[in-house]
């Protein structure tokens, strides 16, 4: 696989990803939307590496992937991304799921999150 074909394979399951994410939302089950848009833009990020001629780093670290990339974020992006790197849930325990689950849930936070996710995610694909 070429540079092009891995970069654009990595932002087409991106953009997939955030098709799921959005249809997870629309089925109410926000908890899983969450999940669904950081793999989205980890999946951007990753691609953006490759774009830069760089192997995708393993991590699921938005913050230290963005700066693999050599993104410049502002403070607010970084604390944006480091939330969003939280519904990553590697261990899924069931006290951490549910404080989770209730955290993710709630209008107010629900709302304003998806919101970010979006602006997040549409900021990165512009660096394509």
């Amino acid at each position: 696989m070429s540079q092009e074909e891995a970069m654009r394979y990595w932002l087409y399951t991106a953009q997939e990803t955030k098709k799921s994410a959005e249809d997870t939302f629309v089925n109410k089950h926000p908890e899983w939307g969450f999940f669904l848009y950081h793999l989205a833009l980890e999946k951007l990020l990753k691609g953006l590496l490759v774009k830069k001629g760089t192997i995708p780093i393993p991590s699921h670290d938005l913050v230290k992937l963005v700066k693999s990339v050599s993104v410049v974020l502002t403070s607010v992006q970084e604390l944006q991304l480091r939330e969003i790197t939280s519904y990553n849930i590697e261990a899924r325990y069931d006290d951490y799921k549910l404080s989770y689950y209730k955290k993710v849930t709630q209008n107010p936070y629900k709302k304003e999150w998806m919101n970010i996710c979006k602006e997040i995610f549409l900021w990165l694909e512009s660096k394509y």
